[in-house]
């Protein structure tokens, strides 16, 4: 064998892909090859830092900054679509959160023409990914951990997931405040089924609190010593290279990249395993030719496999939300505003690994569908579908009927999570053009506490296409955010339920009375102004997922049931591109087990 030729190719060191290179590459038989165009930050404190990841956002050196076009239901405004550009992919710049899907998220995809992808085959590996270390007993009594069952966890995964020691009055507020409201969690997250009030664990490293992230956990100082995994940074891929077989199939042979300004080939001997993300995923497949012909002739791209649904599918967590002024007596994360005070914690920090830099203590709850009043009734819900889904028609690829009628049954479910609360104590700032810098920047003097609300599953699809056979121009990013109505009716309605948690203890006594907002005077309460706010206020949770769908050709799918790429014999795709529906939740642990279960496919298709 070469030097230059391996038997896999994994294309793109990010969260997957380094997932899944670490298993192939446990076969030391197998040689294994990461293409990554970021760098690799081991040892960069930056990125293992978690409280300064908010200083990433927007750096090129760590995030591809993709920027969608004006959203013409967000008002025009343009949203950014972070993406991390480093080893360990977004997760070497995101916020460390692990937050588990229902089992009914993946129920839909078998239902959707997957088997072996329902909750109870996905289960095993929530669990293999990580190891869970259990919060102290100080910690449990604080935040109300009474549901958090360590038997349901993982014990011997590569990734760390804990719970911090950072947590204050609003953490602990948050839990009671949603029992008070009838919403206490029933159950670990972990195990499934949940509606309720939670705090969230973090991937982070127990021993000194740095960041733990797939290339930490995957790409370990042990794994490293691995002769036959060879992984190249601040290398970026052009095209994959396809051949045909005898009976017309495409194969794939290797993968182009260019280094240093200098092109090389590279060779896979058994497959080439696509691991770029909901963005670039796609976008490697039409640059290799592979995508929607008329596309791809029209950029000049020899057509290799004629497949438009490559691209096509785009979901992602819009959410919006207010900030309140909180009480004379408190402090929030505005405070760290001050460089004194940034200088004094990162101090505190690099001498204790203790203090406001070792984790983002974030608190959360999985919602039914509510509005100013409370919970609504299934009749209401009903019309809802009636007047929204029921009388339009706006399926743009076959499969998103059959979508939709998932969608309809989970939001009928009284035991499914239509949004998700997420507080944050700092004020949280939307622009025309908004991005991950403006929405940490302060606009308003004094300490703020906001609360976000994510759309769970959301109706709304939009596209990722090039706009160019140039490798380093970016695609087209379009979430086509709030397009369909039924996202703005539940978004606007989850916003109205703002206000019965902030006038409920014992959140309510930590907030000012009278206090600013932001935006300066919002109220909810009336569905218009609402509406009016959940446009404004607009931003992704960026959680990109959906554009190599993996659902049957005919209705839409790019990849099947063992991600292989439609009309190859070799070629995969293993990341958030191929959930056919965006799972409830930040989607970092659901990529972690889809990663873990596509390496699984994988060895079992080469067993020699």
């Amino acid at each position: 064998m070469s030097v230059l030729e391996y038997d896999y190719i994994v294309v793109g060191g990010g969260l997957a892909g380094l997932v899944v290179a670490n298993r192939l590459s446990e076969d030391p038989q197998k040689k294994v090859l990461v293409i990554e165009a970021g760098a690799d930050h081991k040892d960069n404190p930056r990125v293992n830092t978690p409280g300064l990841m908010t200083t990433l956002y927007g750096d090129p050196e760590y995030d591809w900054q993709f920027m969608s076009p004006p959203q013409p239901h967000a008002n025009n405004r343009q949203i950014a679509c972070p993406r991390g550009r480093a080893l360990g992919g977004s997760s070497a710049i995101n916020f460390s959160a692990i937050f588990y899907p229902s089992k009914g998220n993946f129920n839909a995809w078998a239902s959707l023409g997957n088997p072996g992808w329902n909750g109870e085959d996905i289960a095993p590996y929530f669990q293999k990914y990580h190891t869970f270390h259990p919060p102290s007993e100080a910690v449990t009594k604080q935040l109300s951990l009474d549901y958090v069952d360590a038997s349901a966890q993982g014990r011997d995964g590569p990734l760390p997931v804990i719970f911090g020691d950072g947590y204050g009055p609003f953490n602990e507020a948050w839990v009671e405040t949603f029992r008070e409201l009838g919403y206490h969690l029933p159950s670990d997250p972990i195990k499934g089924e949940k509606l309720g009030a939670f705090t969230v664990p973090l991937s982070i490293n127990p021993e000194n609190n740095t960041r733990a992230y797939s290339a930490s956990a995957y790409y370990s100082e042990e794994t490293r010593k691995r002769p036959n995994l060879t992984v190249l940074t601040q290398t970026a891929a052009e095209k994959i290279i396809l051949g045909k077989d005898a009976d017309g199939s495409a194969v794939a042979t290797g993968v182009q990249v260019i280094s240093n300004d200098e092109r090389k080939t590279y060779l896979a001997r058994k497959e080439v395993i696509l691991a770029a993300g909901a963005v670039q995923s796609p976008q490697l497949l039409e640059l290799s030719g592979i995508g929607g012909k008329e596309l791809l002739t029209k950029h000049g791209i020899p057509v290799i496999v004629d497949l438009p649904s490559v691209g096509e599918n785009f979901q992602d967590h819009p959410f919006a939300g207010i900030s309140w002024e909180i009480a004379d007596d408190q402090a929030s994360g505005d405070i760290l505003r001050d460089p004194s005070l940034v200088e004094a914690v990162l101090k505190l920090y690099q001498e204790t690994n203790g203090g406001p830099m070792n984790g983002t203590p974030i608190s959360a709850s999985y919602m039914p569908m509510v509005d100013i009043n409370g919970e609504l009734s299934r009749e209401s819900i009903e019309k809802l579908l009636v007047e929204h889904l029921d009388n339009v028609d706006y399926p743009t690829f076959p499969g998103q009927k059959l979508q939709y009628e998932v969608l309809r049954k989970q939001l009928l479910d009284p035991k499914e999570s239509s949004g998700e609360y997420m507080s944050l104590p700092l004020q949280l700032n939307m622009g025309k053009k908004t991005d991950m810098p403006l929405l940490f920047s302060k606009i308003s003097e004094g300490n703020y506490y906001s609360i976000i609300i994510m759309i769970n599953h959301p109706f709304s699809r939009g596209v990722v296409h090039i706009e160019s056979k140039d490798p380093k121009a970016h695609p087209v990013v379009d979430p086509r955010y709030l397009s369909h109505p039924l996202d703005l009716e539940i978004l606007a309605r989850h916003t109205q339920y703002l206000e019965k948690i902030i006038s409920t203890a014992p959140l309510c006594n930590l907030l000012k009375k009278g206090g600013r907002r932001i935006p300066a005077g919002a109220d909810p309460t009336s569905l218009d102004a609402a509406k009016e706010i959940a446009r404004e206020r607009l931003f992704t949770a960026f959680h990109p997922s959906g554009t190599c769908a993996m659902m049957p050709r005919d209705i839409g799918g790019v990849v099947s049931e063992k991600l292989v790429v439609y009309g190859t014999k070799n070629l995969r795709v293993v990341d958030a591109s191929i959930f056919p529906i965006e799972p409830l939740g930040n989607i970092q642990a659901s990529v972690y087990a889809v990663a873990e279960k596509a390496a699984d496919l994988i060895k079992a298709d080469w067993v020699s």
